[in-house]
C-alpha cells in the first residue's frame, strides 16, 4: 500500500522530502510509538534536518494526522471497491475484504498496523476522526447488508462491525509481526472466526431441538 500523499505546491524535490517525512513517520509511529518517534528521529529516518519537517508540518501531531487520514481514506476505497459487487454475499464480501488488509500487512505492515491504531487516538484532529468514522462507516453498511439477509445476528450492525474489526486487528498484528504469514492456515481459520462471531444461528441440526430435553430425576412422576 502506497499511503496518499496530498500535494503541495513548490518543486518536484520538496513533493519528494514530504513523502519521505511521510513514510518515515509511519514506521516509527507504528514500530517505536508516536511519543517515542522525536522530530530528530523522524528527520534522521527520512535522511533530511529537523527543520525541515516543519517546512511540510506544523508539528509532529500534524504529520501523524496526515499518516493516519492517508491509510483510513485508502481504506473505505478498499471496502467500498469489494462492496461493490453485490453478486456476492455479506460474508464473501467481508472475507474479501479481510484479506486484501491482510495482504497489505504482508507487504506493509507500518500502514495496516496505522489502519486500526487506537492507541494515539487523543492525538487525531476532527478530520482524522471523520476519516475513521467513514471507513466504519462503510464497513458497517457491509454487515447490515448481510443483517439485511438474515445472515447476522440481531443487533446493531455498528456492534457486529466492531467485533469483526477486533479478529481482523488480531490478524493484522499476528501478519504484521511476521508470526504468521499471509498464507498460513491460521490466517483463513481466523478470518472465518470474525465471520462466525457476528454470523446469525443457524438451524438446529436433523433430529435435535434448539433445547435438549433434561432427563426427568429417577422417582419423579
Amino acid at each position: 500500500m502506497t499511503v496518499p500523499i496530498t500535494p503541495v505546491p513548490g518543486r518536484r524535490d520538496g513533493a519528494s522530502t514530504r513523502k519521505k517525512l511521510l513514510r518515515a513517520a509511519l514506521e516509527l509511529f507504528t514500530g517505536e510509538g508516536f511519543l517515542a518517534s522525536t522530530t530528530p528521529i523522524i528527520a534522521e529516518r527520512a535522511g533530511v534536518a529537523e527543520g525541515t519537517i516543519y517546512r511540510h508540518f506544523p508539528s509532529k501531531e500534524h504529520l501523524l494526522n496526515e499518516v493516519f487520514r492517508g491509510t483510513q481514506r485508502w481504506a473505505v476505497g478498499v471496502v467500498k471497491e469489494l462492496d461493490a459487487d453485490r453478486s456476492l454475499k455479506a460474508p464473501d464480501r467481508l472475507q474479501r475484504i479481510a484479506r486484501r488488509f491482510v495482504e497489505t500487512a504482508d507487504r506493509d505492515p507500518a500502514a495496516a498496523r496505522m489502519l486500526l491504531r487506537q492507541r494515539d487516538a487523543r492525538f487525531l484532529d476532527p478530520q482524522s476522526r471523520d476519516a475513521a468514522r467513514e471507513f466504519r462507516e462503510a464497513l458497517q453498511q457491509v454487515v447490515a447488508a448481510g443483517k439485511a439477509d438474515g445472515m447476522v445476528r440481531a443487533g446493531p450492525a455498528e456492534l457486529w462491525t466492531s467485533v469483526w474489526l477486533v479478529v481482523l486487528a488480531f490478524i493484522i498484528e499476528r501478519v504484521s509481526a511476521r508470526e504468521w504469514t499471509a498464507e498460513q492456515p491460521q490466517v483463513g481459520q481466523a478470518i472465518e472466526a470474525a465471520w462466525s462471531a457476528i454470523a446469525a444461528p443457524g438451524p438446529p441440526a436433523p433430529g435435535r431441538t434448539s433445547s435438549p430435553e433434561v432427563p426427568a430425576a429417577e422417582g419423579s412422576a
